[in-house]
């Protein structure tokens, strides 16, 4: 004697719904963070110096923003909590590091790219 309850008018939900709708917002690839932070640094600038301008679409009107993650906050106190947590910290130390892979790397490594036949010999 299995089935619904009969009394029970919605179905109870199981999952988050948040993490159903981090999606929404798309974020920018490792590449081009990486390429955007590398740009702000040979001018000299800091992640956090920039001027940013006001849209209505974003949390906190586009104001409260971390490069590094590539994501936007409701106010101050919400970013700089997100600047002390672990995520931040893991994500600026592979910022920091070498270059992530790119598409290019990824098409070499399927071999879909230019082969390397390795130095051009004497043709007989």
């Amino acid at each position: 004697m299995g089935g619904k309850c009969p009394h029970r008018k919605v179905k109870k939900r199981r999952l988050s719904h948040k993490t159903a709708r981090r999606g929404k917002f798309l974020l920018k690839a490792d590449d081009a963070v990486y390429d955007e932070l590398v740009k702000l640094a040979d001018q000299g600038k800091d992640a956090q110096g920039k001027e940013l301008p006001v849209d209505e679409d974003l949390p906190g009107m586009g104001q409260f923003y971390c490069l590094h993650c590539d994501r936007y906050f409701a106010s101050e106190s919400v970013k700089d909590d997100h600047y002390r947590s672990k995520r931040h910290k893991k994500r600026v130390k592979v910022m920091s590091g070498p270059a992530p892979h790119t598409q290019l790397d990824a098409e070499l490594a399927a071999g879909m790219g230019m082969p390397d036949n390795g130095l051009k010999l004497m043709s007989m």
